[in-house]
């Protein structure tokens, strides 16, 4: 996380920094910059826990506020009130240059991947007949998972990318993981996306849709409480599978993307 922070840093203009050259406009760019990027609640204050560590060890633990309120960074909700996900057009897509971001943001779209599965993403390991399977060493915590393929759209998606990378991850060869992850972010700024995990969101709750026949309760639909005892079960069931399919251990947090 501090490696990804310097790289950001780099990216925002300050060039020559050594550790201890932190100072509060750094810290001040850095919120701002993740905010732009639409990160969730929680994301932002595991950042500002490991920016609060490098102060402590440099001695300068003044630097970084203690209160995360000083950034007008909440308290993290488990349940969603109101809908987070939007739809990639090819206006987005137009305005982005580089071909393997372009597939990264495609697959976010229709798998629901997170960024670093979507950079890290292997044709000719994760393609299989009817699902994709995701690596440990590309997932948030190490969580293997298969995804399945559901449709035709997916389908020539998938052989568009493996045409494309030519059995490589989608990452050019001349860069490392961190060097295309950087290059990810500055292509969505150049294109105007603030919250690329929107697409995330929007799978979600386009899975939810066709799992129970009904809207996500974030998407107009009728809330959990409401239903009858079949449609709780129909419920239930989607959000179990919504979960396994992003790569969740626990049903409740689909909530964050579904509402209830």
């Amino acid at each position: 996380m501090l490696n990804r922070i310097a790289n950001q840093l780099h990216e925002l203009g300050y060039r020559r920094m050594q550790a201890k050259s932190l100072k509060p406009k750094h810290v001040e760019a850095l919120v701002s910059l993740w905010k732009d990027q639409g990160l969730s609640v929680g994301t932002l204050k595991n950042y500002m826990a490991a920016l609060r560590r490098w102060a402590r060890k440099i001695g300068k633990p003044d630097i970084v506020p203690k209160d995360n309120a000083a950034f007008d960074i909440g308290n993290r909700s488990q349940v969603a009130t109101e809908s987070k996900a939007w739809e990639l057009k090819e206006a987005h897509l137009a305005r982005v240059s580089d071909e393997y971001v372009a597939l990264s943001l495609r697959l976010q779209a229709a798998f629901g991947l997170r960024r670093e599965e979507a950079i890290k993403f292997r044709p000719n390991y994760a393609i299989k007949d009817d699902h994709i399977k995701l690596k440990d060493t590309w997932t948030k915590g190490g969580r293997a998972r298969t995804v399945p393929i559901l449709n035709d759209e997916q389908r020539q998606l998938l052989e568009e990318v493996r045409k494309f990378a030519k059995g490589g991850a989608l990452i050019p060869a001349e860069k490392n993981y961190i060097e295309q992850q950087i290059r990810y972010d500055r292509q969505i700024r150049t294109a105007g996306i603030k919250n690329p995990h929107g697409l995330r969101h929007r799978c979600a709750q386009k899975r939810y849709e066709e799992e129970t026949g009904w809207k996500a309760p974030v998407a107009g639909g009728p809330a959990s409480k409401s239903l009858t005892k079949a449609q709780r079960a129909r419920d239930e069931g989607a959000r179990e599978t919504i979960a396994e399919e992003l790569g969740h251990s626990r049903e409740h947090i689909s909530a964050t993307y579904l509402g209830r």
